[in-house]
């Protein structure tokens, strides 16, 4: 092989290439790829801290969650047991007026017999005057026989 002046030229061309480039390029190059390895890194432990925070997170509500479902239970419980006792005293209240209605329309039946009797009586005691008057065929006068007529009457 023959060493020429061409390649000597390109030897140091070359060499001079990697001096500049070590110099003024090699440092720009290697102060990104640090920036760019930190900025990962970073990213690597925000995403690791984001997982825990999420983990807990779904802890967290999960807690809740299984506190609320308690709590929900608590309150529905409530809830019947109070739907339970007013439907309770809403029989109570309902027998009550049942009982007191009941009782005025047996007072008022009673009523209602005795207005009837009352108004039998009288329409009895009439009958027997009349009945009395075509008998004897005399003319027997109500007012002056009237204590005779209530006692026949409540008799009857």
């Amino acid at each position: 092989m023959n060493i020429n002046l061409t390649l000597i030229g390109q030897s140091i061309s070359f060499l001079f290439f990697v001096w500049f480039s070590y110099k003024f390029v090699w440092g720009a190059i290697r102060t990104a790829m640090d920036e760019r390895e930190k900025q990962i890194a970073d990213g690597l432990d925000a995403a690791d801290r984001a997982g825990r925070d999420l983990e807990l997170a779904q802890e967290k509500a999960t807690k809740h969650l299984r506190e609320a479902k308690v709590e929900a239970s608590g309150i529905i419980d409530a809830a019947n047991k109070r739907a339970s006792q007013i439907v309770e005293e809403a029989k109570d209240v309902a027998r009550a007026e049942g009982e007191r209605l009941k009782a005025a329309a047996e007072a008022q039946i009673e009523q209602d017999v005795n207005r009837a009797k009352e108004h039998l009586r009288s329409q009895v005691s009439k009958l027997a005057l009349v009945g009395a008057e075509k008998v004897l065929e005399a003319s027997i006068d109500e007012s002056i026989h009237k204590d005779m007529v209530d006692k026949l009457a409540a008799g009857l």
